[in-house]
C-alpha cells in the first residue's frame, strides 16, 4: 500500500496503489512515523495508516496456532485479535477500550508498531516454544517502520494491551481439563463414542471459560432439543441416517468433499482465512480492520463457550449411537441399523453443534461489516484437490450444517440451534464491545432482517 497527498477538502485522502495480500512482507506507513508530531495531521494519519499489518500479523497468529484444538484456538485467536485492537485504538481512540484501564497512548504514536508488539507478546505467552520464531517475525515487522519516538510509543502501547490480555485470561477457566462420565445409559443420553478417551466426555470445563464478550455461557443457551417421539427428531434421524453413514449411496460427491473439508478446517482457521480475503480487495483503517477481526474473534470464541454449557447442560446422544439404538427411542417412526459416521464423531454431547455456532457468529460479524457477497476460496493441505468456491456469506454457513449431517456426525437440528446461538452472540457482542466512541446504545434485540448489507463502514476506495 502506497500514499499520496491529494487536496480534499482540505484532508488526507488514501490512494491506493497496490493491494497487498496477506502473506507479502509488510511495509511501513510513513504518515505515523517521528517527525508527525502537530494533532491535526496526526489524527488525519492515524485513521488512513493501512491495515496491512494487521491483517499479516493475523496470518501469523493462525499459523502459529496450528493444530491445536479448536477451542482453545478460538480463546487464543480472541486474546490476539483483542489485544491488538486495544493497541491500535489506544491511539487513534475511534472506538471505546476493551479494558477500562487502557490508557491512551502519547500522540503521534505508531499504530502499526503497536499492532505487531500487542500479536507478538500475546503470542509468545500462548506458545512459548514459538518465541524465537515470532521474535524474528517481530524484529522483520518493525525494521520496516521508521525508527524513533513514534515507534518506541508504538511499541509501547502493544506491550501494555498485551500485558493487560494476559493479566486477564490467566486463570480464566481454560485449565486443567475437565471430563464428563455419562451418569445413564437411558435413550437420548450421551453415551462415549470409539473417539473418545477413557477419561470420557472432552471439554467439559469449557462452560466454565470466562468470555470475551457475552455475560456468561448461560447467556443464550439454546432452546431444549426436539422430543425423542417428535416428528423433527423422525425427519432429523432420518436424514443423518441416509447420508451419514461411511457406506451410503447417498451422499453427493461434492457433499463428501464438504464433510470432508470441514472436518479437516477447524473455525478458527477457515473464518479468519474468509476474512483475509475480503480484506485483500478492501483499504480499510487499521482501527476498523483490528475491531472487525477482534469482534469476529471473540464472538468465535464465546459462541464455542456457549455452546459446551448447552451441550453438558442437555447431553444428547450422536447419531453414532442413536441410529444403531433406534428401536430403543420411542419413536414410531425411527428405525434402528448399523451406522458408522463418515467422518469422526468428536467425543462430546451432540446439541448443538460447535462448527454451527461458530458459522453462525463469525458470518454474522463479518456481515455486518462488509456485506454478504465476497468471492472466497476455502481449501485445507488434509483434503488435497478440494477447493470450495464461494460467492455468499451464508452459503459457507450452509454448508458447514450439511458437512456435519452429511458427515454423520450430527443432526440437522444441531446445526439450526448452534447457528442461531451464534448469530445472538454475535449481534450482542457486536453492540456491546468495542464500540464506536459516542453510540447509542440499541439494546440487545437481533436483527437478522438487515444482513444483507453492510453496516455504514465503507472501504476508503470507495
Amino acid at each position: 500500500m502506497t500514499y499520496e497527498q491529494q487536496a480534499e477538502a482540505g484532508s488526507w485522502k488514501l490512494i491506493p496503489l497496490l493491494v497487498i495480500a496477506a502473506a507479502l512482507p509488510i511495509g511501513g506507513c510513513g504518515g505515523t512515523g517521528a517527525g508527525g508530531r502537530t494533532v491535526a495531521t496526526t489524527t488525519e494519519l492515524r485513521e488512513l495508516t493501512g491495515d496491512s499489518v494487521v491483517v499479516q500479523w493475523n496470518l501469523i497468529a493462525v499459523q502459529t496456532v496450528g493444530a491445536a484444538p479448536p477451542f482453545p484456538s478460538t480463546r487464543a485467536m480472541a486474546a490476539v485479535q483483542g489485544a491488538v485492537f486495544e493497541a491500535v485504538n489506544s491511539i487513534t481512540g475511534k472506538y471505546e477500550p476493551y479494558f477500562a484501564t487502557t490508557l491512551r497512548a502519547p500522540a503521534g504514536a505508531n499504530p502499526e508498531a503497536a499492532a505487531v508488539a500487542a500479536a507478538h507478546g500475546v503470542l509468545t505467552w500462548l506458545f512459548p516454544a514459538e518465541a524465537g520464531n515470532l521474535l524474528g517475525r517481530r524484529e522483520a515487522s518493525l525494521a520496516a517502520m521508521p525508527d524513533g519516538q513514534a515507534k518506541t510509543d508504538g511499541i509501547a502501547a502493544g506491550e501494555a494491551a498485551a500485558a493487560a490480555m494476559i493479566a486477564a485470561r490467566t486463570g480464566d477457566g481454560s485449565a486443567p481439563p475437565l471430563f464428563w462420565t455419562p451418569a445413564s445409559s437411558a435413550p437420548y443420553e450421551w453415551q462415549t463414542t470409539p473417539s473418545c478417551p477413557p477419561a470420557g466426555g472432552l471439554f467439559y470445563h469449557w462452560r466454565n471459560v470466562k468470555p470475551f464478550g457475552v455475560r456468561s455461557s448461560s447467556q443464550f443457551r439454546a432452546p431444549a432439543p426436539p422430543r425423542l417421539d417428535s416428528q423433527r427428531y423422525a425427519k432429523d434421524y432420518d436424514e443423518v441416517q441416509a447420508v451419514g453413514d461411511v457406506g451410503s449411496s447417498r451422499r453427493p460427491q461434492d457433499r463428501a468433499d464438504v464433510a470432508r473439508l470441514y472436518a479437516a478446517q477447524p473455525p478458527h482457521q477457515g473464518w479468519n482465512d474468509v476474512a483475509r480475503q475480503i480484506l485483500a480487495t478492501r483499504h480499510d483503517s487499521i482501527t476498523d480492520t483490528a475491531r472487525t477481526l477482534a469482534v469476529m474473534n471473540m464472538t468465535l470464541s464465546d459462541g464455542h463457550i456457549t455452546v459446551f454449557e448447552s451441550k453438558y447442560f442437555y447431553r444428547t446422544w450422536r447419531p453414532e449411537t442413536a441410529i444403531v439404538r433406534g428401536d430403543e427411542d420411542g419413536n414410531p417412526a425411527t428405525v434402528g441399523s448399523p451406522f458408522t459416521p463418515f467422518v469422526v464423531t468428536p467425543c462430546f454431547p451432540s446439541y448443538p453443534s460447535a462448527h454451527g455456532s461458530g458459522a453462525g457468529g463469525a458470518s454474522r460479524i463479518l456481515i455486518k461489516a462488509y456485506g454478504r457477497f465476497h468471492p472466497v476460496d476455502l481449501s485445507h493441505p488434509a483434503v488435497p484437490g478440494v477447493v470450495l468456491h464461494y460467492n455468499d456469506l451464508k452459503d459457507i454457513v450452509s454448508d458447514v450444517s450439511d458437512a456435519r449431517v452429511y458427515g454423520g456426525i450430527h443432526f440437522r437440528f444441531d446445526q439450526d440451534a448452534a447457528e442461531a446461538m451464534g448469530r445472538d452472540v454475535a449481534n450482542y457482542n457486536n453492540k456491546h464491545i468495542l464500540r464506536k466512541r459516542g453510540h447509542q446504545d440499541q439494546g440487545d434485540a437481533g436483527d437478522d432482517d438487515d444482513d444483507d448489507v453492510p453496516s455504514d463502514r465503507s472501504p476508503a476506495h470507495q
